[in-house]
């Protein structure tokens, strides 16, 4: 897989899996009383996911650029 490919791949795939995780989220509060009873908690997992997924990236690629 060549970079255009990739980053054909990045600029459609990270939104649609955006939208994707999105709608799990909202499903599950809608549906699932322990979350809306913890909803501190499981808003805050829900925030923490992405960013830890996007922090490993970011140091991954950085740790990549340097060596």
């Amino acid at each position: 897989m060549n970079s255009d490919d990739k980053f054909a791949l990045l600029v459609i795939g990270t939104p649609l899996i955006g939208l994707v995780y999105c709608g799990i989220g909202i499903s599950l509060m809608v549906t699932n009383e322990t979350i809306r009873e913890h909803a501190l908690i499981s808003g805050a997992l829900f925030i923490l996911i992405p960013f830890l997924i996007a922090a490993i990236t970011w140091i991954r690629a950085s740790a990549k650029a340097y060596k």
